[in-house]
C-alpha cells in the first residue's frame, strides 16, 4: 500500500536542508508557518524567517526588495491569499521583474475541506498561469514536492509551487523529476488520462480498473504547468484515441486548458476535462468533495470510457 505523506511536510523539511547549503536563502510567511511547515525553518534559522502576520501584500512586496538585493527567497501561505489576495503585488513586483522568489502555497484546492469555499483556492493556476515568467509546478506527492523545491531553488527565476493540506499518497517508479519534463507513469495506446497533483494518485487507480476492462491507459503526471511539456501530450495526441484531463483546480485556465490550448493548435483530438466547473468549493470531508465534484478514481474511469465510446 502507497505510503501516505504530507507534501508540506516534505516542503518544510527540504527548506531546511537547502538554507544549510546557502546563506542567501530567506524564508517568508505570514502567520501560518505551523501549517506551511516553514517553521522548521524558522527553528533553524530564525535570524533569516520572516512572520508578517495577516499582511500578504506586503511580505510579496518585502519578498522582492530581498530578491533585488540577490536574496533566494521562499514565500509561503495558503493559495487563497498567495494567489488571490496578493496578486497586484505577484505580478507588478515579482512576475514583472522576473525576481527569484519560490511562491510556495499550501492548503490549494477542494481537499482543504471543512475550510469551505473562502478557503479552498480552485483559480490559483489560472492567476500565476496568465502572468510572464512565472514557472508552475503542481507536484504529485511529497517525494516530488521536495525535487520541486531543489529545483526551483537552483533556478532563477520565479516560482508558483501548488501544494494540497491533506497526505497523498506516494507514487512509486514516477522516475527523476526534471522541470518541463512530464512523466509517463503507465504506458497504453487506447486512451490518455493527464493529471497533477493528488488527481494522479486517482488517475493511478482509474487506470488499473480501466486494464481490468481490457483498456490499456497511458497516464501523464504534467506536475510542471509551465515550462509545459507540449511534446509529450501531442505525442500522446497522436497515439492513442483520446484524452482525459483531471484536475483539482477550475477547468478554465489550467492544466484542462493547457492542453486544449496546445492539441487544438497542433493536433486536434477529443478532450474531456474532469475539474470544478464553474463552481465555488464547499465545506465538507476531503473525500466527500472529490465525489461531490467528480473527481475520484470512479468518475475517471467513466471519462475515460465515454471517451472512446
Amino acid at each position: 500500500m502507497a505510503e501516505m505523506l504530507y507534501q508540506r511536510d516534505a516542503y518544510g523539511q527540504t527548506l531546511v536542508e537547502l538554507g544549510k547549503g546557502n546563506k542567501d536563502i530567506v524564508v517568508l510567511d505570514a502567520d501560518l508557518s505551523s501549517s506551511t511547515r516553514t517553521g522548521l525553518f524558522a527553528k533553524e534559522f530564525p535570524e533569516r524567517f520572516f512572520n508578517f502576520g495577516v499582511a500578504e501584500q506586503n511580505m510579496m512586496a518585502t519578498a522582492a526588495g530581498l530578491a533585488s538585493c540577490g536574496k533566494t527567497v521562499f514565500v509561503s501561505t495558503f493559495a487563497i491569499f498567495a494567489a488571490g489576495r496578493a496578486w497586484d503585488q505577484v505580478r507588478n513586483s515579482i512576475s514583472y521583474n522576473g525576481f527569484n522568489i519560490k511562491i510556495v502555497a499550501s492548503h490549494a484546492g477542494i481537499t482543504v475541506g471543512p475550510d469551505g469555499a473562502s478557503h479552498q483556492a480552485l483559480e490559483d493556476i489560472a492567476l500565476m498561469r496568465i502572468l510572464p515568467n512565472m514557472n508552475i509546478v503542481v507536484p504529485a506527492d511529497a517525494p516530488q514536492t521536495r525535487d520541486a523545491t531543489i529545483a526551483a531553488a537552483n533556478t532563477q527565476g520565479p516560482f508558483y509551487i501548488r501544494l494540497g493540506r491533506p497526505k497523498v499518497p506516494t507514487i512509486e517508479n514516477k522516475g527523476e523529476f526534471k522541470l518541463g519534463k512530464a512523466q509517463v507513469l503507465t504506458p497504453g495506446d487506447d486512451l490518455t488520462i493527464i493529471a497533477c497533483g493528488i488527481m494522479v494518485s486517482e488517475a493511478l487507480n482509474a487506470v488499473k480498473n480501466l486494464l481490468n476492462k481490457g483498456l490499456k491507459a497511458r497516464l501523464i503526471n504534467v506536475h510542471t504547468i509551465r515550462p509545459l511539456d507540449s511534446e509529450t501530450i501531442l505525442k500522446a495526441a497522436r497515439e492513442t484515441k483520446g484524452l482525459v484531463v483531471c484536475e483539482e483546480h477550475t477547468v478554465i485556465g489550467g492544466l484542462s486548458s493547457c492542453v486544449q490550448e496546445v492539441v487544438a493548435e497542433n493536433c486536434p483530438v477529443k478532450v474531456v476535462c474532469l475539474g470544478i466547473k464553474n463552481r465555488f468549493g464547499q465545506s465538507g470531508e476531503p473525500a466527500e468533495l472529490l465525489k461531490e465534484y467528480n473527481l475520484t478514481s470512479s468518475d475517471i474511469e467513466k471519462a475515460a470510457l465515454s471517451c472512446i465510446s
